[in-house]
């Protein structure tokens, strides 16, 4: 299966503190809106979300479609085809693309150690 870009979206309590902090070790803003409560930073092929009041948990999150730079990938496994995929595998899934759909879509899951892992395509 390709998952598509990797990142770990972080669930901060303070937007502006934390991101002065990820810019100490190395990271840059590379998109988002302060305004909107997020930030998405870079460093080299490494991203990192930053969202304040959205989310309770730091959530594992893979973008079908694109490259580790945002950028779309002509050749890519659909949300779609990757859900029916864990589906068949017997992974329970806590909110489901739907399968009648096309392009953007997202779904959610939960690992055995409670880790929320969100698959989320924007093309």
């Amino acid at each position: 299966m390709k998952l598509g870009a990797f990142s770990i979206s972080l669930a901060v309590k303070n937007l502006q503190i934390s991101k002065e902090f990820y810019e100490k070790i190395g990271f840059e803003v590379f998109a988002g809106n302060v305004d909107h409560n997020y930030l998405i930073m870079k460093s080299g092929e490494t991203i990192i979300g930053l969202f304040e009041g959205m989310f309770d948990k730091n959530i594992l999150t893979f973008n079908p479609g694109w490259d580790q730079g945002a950028n779309n990938l002509e050749d890519f496994d659909d949300i779609r085809d990757i859900q029916k995929d864990l589906k068949s595998k017997g992974i329970e899934l806590t909110k489901e693309a739907d399968e009648n759909s096309d392009g953007p879509e997202s779904f959610t899951l939960i690992d055995p150690d409670g880790n929320p892992i969100l698959f989320d395509q924007h093309i």
